[in-house]
């Protein structure tokens, strides 16, 4: 069967979805983690900070989630069916989180409580904002690890295959270090003073830890997604992919030593984006490992060009709309 060039213009709209739902949305999910570990004199100013930072976007971020599921399952059915059913647990758990955070995060806001409710619906939006990047990361390792098998169209690996293992777990460590580096980057760049420098160093100890993730994913994935481990080692583009990568981090804390947020948080981004990048290349055109890619996918060739087309239609009037959004709120601050 012959590779379409529209699924793998599909393939890689996706992946950008992918990339710009984590660089936003994933960094409003990170600012829970500074939500629940404040802490010192300014530890109020911090929440405060946090809140006053995604209160006007949050909502609004999580449409690049919604444009990535409605690609998977418009274009590539197969590929949505296998992984909804496989790992509907963790990814079950991530969506609860999301709704959680979402319904906390407006009954502290906006509702009409006594202190005591508000601190208890501020730890449940920072306890589900924890959570969810955790668990869509070992989803990302499941996808990747080689566990979760299709026979006949059939997943026959289980419920748990590919996303309790040790890889899994770090990888979902990874990525709330890396959500929670984002945010704090793009907070200290929205504060002020002390609060600027509060944000600094955690954003630098976020980094760190999202290093110190990054070598543990690194040398987990050789035992438990062998293939995707050989395929990171292989591959010409993503030893120099990686280089940079790595460039940026260094770049991000020198930045961040010196509390020049401004710099940092676009350092910060681009790492972040190389990270997803470059595991993308390593799935060499894989939905799940080994058996789910983009040709075995269920995409239906005499319907891809008319999702494109749509797809482009209705980028034309979103992406005016996010940027007006965001130079509002934002930009126009």
């Amino acid at each position: 069967m012959s590779l379409s060039p529209w699924a793998e213009l599909l393939w890689a709209v996706s992946g950008l979805g992918f990339v710009i739902y984590a660089l936003t949305g994933g960094a409003d999910l990170g600012a829970g983690v500074w939500d629940l570990l404040a802490s010192g004199p300014r530890a109020e100013r911090q929440r405060h900070a946090v809140k006053h930072a995604i209160a006007p976007i949050w909502e609004a971020n999580h449409v690049w989630l919604i444009f990535v599921i409605v690609v998977l399952f418009s274009a590539f059915p197969r590929a949505y069916a296998v992984i909804g059913t496989a790992l509907h647990i963790p990814i079950g758990i991530a969506l609860i989180g999301i709704v959680l955070r979402g319904a906390a995060f407006s009954f502290h806001a906006y509702g009409i409580h006594s202190e005591i409710t508000k601190r208890r619906w501020s730890t449940v939006f920072a306890v589900a904002s924890v959570i969810t990047p955790v668990f869509f990361g070992m989803t990302i390792a499941a996808v990747s690890s080689g566990e979760i098998r299709v026979v006949d169209g059939q997943v026959t690996s289980g419920w748990f295959a590919g996303w309790t293992s040790p890889f899994a777990l770090l990888t979902g460590g990874f990525a709330l270090s890396l959500f929670a580096l984002l945010s704090a980057a793009y907070l200290a760049a929205e504060a002020r003073d002390e609060l600027a420098r509060d944000f600094c160093r955690r954003a630098m100890i976020a980094e760190v830890v999202s290093g110190v993730f990054a070598l543990l994913v690194f040398v987990s994935a050789h035992f438990y997604a062998p293939a995707l481990f050989d395929q990171m080692l292989t591959t010409q583009l993503l030893w120099p992919a990686q280089l940079a990568t790595a460039a940026l981090a260094f770049a991000a804390l020198y930045e961040l030593h010196h509390c020049r947020p401004a710099r940092a948080r676009f350092y910060a981004a681009a790492q972040v984006a190389l990270v997803i990048v470059n595991w993308g290349v390593a799935m060499d055109g894989h939905f799940v490992r080994p058996d789910i890619s983009i040709e075995t996918s269920g995409a239906r060739p005499e319907v891809l060009p008319a999702i494109t087309v749509t797809l482009a239609g209705g980028a034309v009037v979103l992406i005016p709309s996010l940027y007006y959004l965001y130079r509002v709120f934002k930009l126009g601050r």
